[in-house]
């Protein structure tokens, strides 16, 4: 089983590795959502992340880009994630 620590880090890791981030900032919350009907399976997380990639598109669009490095992963790993992405000159 993956630990809360692993699974960060790992987060991270794709993260880094599909969107270049000059900033990146993955907290886990699960603690918050103990009891919750869905917090088994899998955590609760925060993301805020800084990348170029983001230049020229919308929420949505950046929010779909984060949901692809982290494809397999949400409704497994990840059960509930909030994301701030911003552009280099938003930050």
């Amino acid at each position: 089983m993956i630990t809360p620590i692993e699974r960060t880090n790992a987060i991270e890791e794709r993260l880094k590795k599909a969107l270049q981030p000059s900033f990146l900032n993955v907290r886990d919350d699960s603690r918050h959502h103990v009891g919750h009907p869905g917090a088994a399976g899998g955590g609760h997380y925060s993301v805020t992340i800084v990348s170029a990639a983001f230049e020229g598109k919308n929420l949505l669009q950046r929010h779909k880009l984060v949901y692809q490095a982290l494809e397999g992963w949400i409704g497994k790993e990840i059960h509930a994630i909030q994301i701030n992405a911003k552009t280099p000159a938003e930050h």
